[in-house]
Order: structure tokens, then sequence, then C-alpha cells
């Protein structure tokens, strides 16, 4: 297991099955970077509480709010475009690093608010999922228990 939360994600990411499914769960308005903190708390036994996860959602709302989305739906509004125009698409390039930037910052700061969180309290991996979940406009559980089996092989 990664101790850092970026190494785990990539390497999570990486996994077959891993990218579909955090796509579909994005897609329904779940936030992917707390799906993937969810599943590195659950991994190193931190034990999912409702402060907790509220302290998560109050550091990553913002930021993807003002930072992520914005590059995100640039990205998106030039995919048409940038299939007929070399310049647009090198340029939805380098909107997409920055995207994938801006969710690395968000991703070091959610690790550094969890970092002091007592480890091995808990074998819940479920729960992380489920409270960084909760509130998407339709969430998929058949999908999160997709992730959690496609990420951690359980």
């Amino acid at each position: 297991m990664s101790s850092d939360l970026w190494s785990f994600c990539a390497t999570t990411y990486s996994r077959r099955g891993v990218e579909p499914v955090c796509l579909h769960l994005q897609s329904t308005g779940v936030n992917v970077c707390l799906l993937l903190c969810g599943l590195w708390l659950g991994e190193r036994g931190v034990a999912c509480n409702e402060q907790r996860l509220q302290l998560l959602r109050d550091v990553a709302g913002p930021w993807d709010a003002d930072v992520v989305q914005p590059l995100r739906a640039l990205r998106m509004r030039w995919k048409d475009a940038a299939g007929n125009d070399a310049g647009l698409n090198e340029l939805r390039e380098e909107v997409k690093s920055l995207e994938m930037e801006a969710e690395r910052h968000l991703l070091m700061r959610l690790e550094g608010l969890a970092q002091s969180w007592p480890q091995r309290e808990s074998t819940d991996r479920a729960a992380w999922l489920e409270g960084v979940a909760a509130g998407a406009a339709h969430l998929d559980r058949d999908a999160l228990h997709q992730l959690r089996v496609a990420a951690t092989g359980t």
C-alpha cells in the first residue's frame, strides 16, 4: 500500500476496472478525489465518522467548485472542436494537465487533513465510500461496490 495519497490514487486508478467506474460515478456527481481518499483511509484502517467526512467535504468542496470543475468544464467544452483543430487540441491537453494538477493539489490537501487521524481503528472500508459519495444526485451503489472490488480485490 502506498503511504501517500497521490501514489495510492495513481496505483489504484491504474487497476483494471477502476477508471470506468470512477468516471461513471463522477458523471453522477460524485467527487472522485474524495472517493479515492475514502479508499485510502479505509485501507489505512481510519474509522469513518460524520465529523471526518464533513472536514473532507469542507476542504474538497470549494477547491473542486472553484478550481477543478471550471478546468474540467473548459476541457469538455473543447472536446468536439479539438478533434478538428490541432492547436485547440494542444491547448485542451494543457487544460487537462492543469486539471490533473489541480486534483493532485486537492489530494495533498486531503492527505494533510487526514494525516494525523488514527490508523488501524476500523476494517469497514465500505463506510468511507458510502460516506464520501453521499449527496450525489443519483448515487449508484452498485458502482460503489464495483469500485471497492476493483480497487481492493475484496
